[in-house]
């Protein structure tokens, strides 16, 4: 495996010769900007965040949708991005975006492998976040995304999506990212 990150042009390359749609393609763009955004603020606060992991991982965060778009898709890009000797810290950040984590007893209950699904470091934190923030490609309001994931998801996973919100304004604040 390879650890060092592949340049912006690279990573879309890879998801265009994937075979994601020019719609996903958009959406991580969005996704990545936003998740810059955030990280660069996390700077600004003093906090060390690893920029350019955050932008790959975020550009690289929905690779498994060449191949579905089901909830799985973070673990068939897990794969993909293993395959493609990504380094781990992408590995990690793909399998880690769905909802705001998958917990132990949910993956279970998807047959997936014993694993952390999670988000444990921030730069995932912070791609989980800004992915909860863009429907399509355009930015939503945090209301519309608690509503939107409400009628899809479990109540406890809206609860993890809710306290990764908080998480992000208790350290940042009211930030204009964050609106």
């Amino acid at each position: 495996m390879n650890e060092e990150l592949p340049s912006r042009e690279k990573a879309l390359r890879l998801l265009s010769q994937s075979g994601c749609s020019r719609n996903v393609i958009r959406h991580c763009k969005a996704v990545a900007g936003l998740a810059v955004e955030i990280g660069v603020e996390f700077c600004r606060k003093g906090v060390k965040v690893n920029l350019r992991l955050v932008e790959t991982g975020a550009l690289l965060h929905d690779i498994g949708r060449s191949e579905t778009h089901d909830v799985d898709h973070g673990i068939v890009g897990a794969r993909i991005a293993e395959d493609l000797g990504l380094p781990r810290p992408v590995v990690s950040i793909v399998k880690r975006h769905i909802g705001a984590g998958i917990s132990r007893e949910e993956a279970g209950r998807l047959g997936w492998p014993v694993d952390v699904y999670i988000p444990q470091t921030l730069e995932e934190k912070i791609v989980c976040y800004a992915d909860k923030r863009i429907e399509g490609s355009k930015k939503i309001p945090m209301e519309e995304a608690v509503r939107a994931y409400s009628r899809k998801v479990a109540p406890a996973a809206v609860e993890r999506i809710l306290r990764l919100h908080l998480e992000m304004v208790g350290q940042l604040g009211d930030c204009p990212c964050l609106r």
